[in-house]
């Protein structure tokens, strides 16, 4: 008789995003969800990808601490315009702003993610950067976009996989749910490295 592996850790995702809820729904595990308390001003002299990445960790980190037992995961996003970090606009002014300021330009989207389990020590971080070609959009179809979709609380007022898309020239990635919030390939890569099983 074949033996069945160890339990699993418990999973639970640093983050109260619905996107990378949805996301992290797609590897059909079950997992909790907490919320992380974490400052994301931007240090000073700090890059748009070097932000990414010490927000996801320190996320991660954050909710381990809550919960030392489980496989954590943490993220973060930060539009990165010529160098200038691009957060969630939080309003429609801001968006405004964003996209006026995006519009015919190309913007990387840092995506970063970590993996952190406290009790054994495990930590892992990376980052998939997503580069996104922005048509020369007329005043008129930034607001016709905003009123319709309200993406507030989407890094950089693009919601790609709503109406977002046909804000669009291009997306070049190599992980393709980046540009939406967590970037499965790499956090697959992670859990199963953390001792999860996965398909």
């Amino acid at each position: 008789m074949q033996q069945s592996p160890n339990p699993q850790r418990p999973l639970v995702l640093g983050s109260t995003s619905r996107y990378r809820h949805d996301l992290l729904s797609r590897l059909n595990l079950p997992f909790a969800v907490a919320a992380s308390e974490v400052d994301e001003t931007p240090l000073a002299g700090e890059t748009p990808r070097a932000l990414a990445l010490r927000l996801a960790l320190a996320k991660a980190h954050a909710v381990a601490r809550q919960h030392p037992e489980a496989v954590v995961i943490g993220s973060d996003q930060v539009a990165d315009l010529g160098g200038q970090p691009l957060g969630k606009p939080g309003t429609h002014e801001r968006a405004v702003a964003q996209l006026r300021q995006m519009r015919g330009e190309t913007v990387i989207f840092q995506t970063a993610v970590a993996v952190v389990c406290a009790a054994t020590g495990f930590e892992q971080v990376d980052l998939a950067p997503v580069e996104v070609h922005f048509r020369s959009l007329s005043d008129e179809e930034i607001e016709r976009y905003l009123r319709a979709e309200q993406p507030y609380d989407c890094a950089g007022s693009a919601k790609s996989e709503g109406l977002g898309i046909a804000l669009l020239d291009a997306i070049h990635s190599d992980d393709p749910t980046a540009l939406i919030g967590l970037p499965l390939i790499r956090t697959c890569r992670m859990l199963r490295a953390a001792g999860l099983f996965l398909p």
